[in-house]
């Protein structure tokens, strides 16, 4: 009776350690997709934030402009924080040249500068450079 009870016992053990790591395999693939989505979310966000601040700096409306650089510098920090965690350092490095670009088109749009306008520009293909990349991966 001793031997059945510990077979029982033993089985039901291998089994709950299996269904364990089944499940926490299939977690961590999920939770890889929803980063992921998140981060091609912010990054489209930033680049749309991006292409509104140009229609702005077209219309020669340079505080607005402004408004949406700072809202897609937030996006894009929360992309570079996102991709360190994910460990993508090529895609890292172009968003960081983003952000370098927003401050640089951020800063012209200040001086009331209309080169703001392709400087966004180029930080716009940046982006979708680095979308292009998610998409392949």
């Amino acid at each position: 009776m001793a031997k059945l009870t510990f077979g029982v016992g033993v089985g039901l053990a291998v089994a709950l350690l299996a269904g364990w790591i089944w499940g926490t395999a299939d977690r961590s693939r999920i939770a890889r997709a929803v980063q992921t989505s998140e981060l091609r979310s912010e990054l489209l966000g930033a680049r749309a934030a991006v292409l509104d601040a140009r229609v702005a700096i077209y219309s020669v409306n340079f505080g607005e402009a402004s408004k949406h650089l700072e809202g897609a510098r937030g996006l894009l920090g929360r992309a570079d924080e996102r991709l360190k965690r994910l460990g993508r350092d090529d895609e890292l490095k172009h968003v960081q040249t983003a952000m370098a670009g927003i401050d640089d088109a951020q800063r012209m749009a200040g001086k009331l500068d209309q080169n703001a306008n392709s400087r966004a520009g180029e930080t716009a293909k940046m982006i979708a450079d680095v979308l292009d990349a998610e998409a392949k991966r």
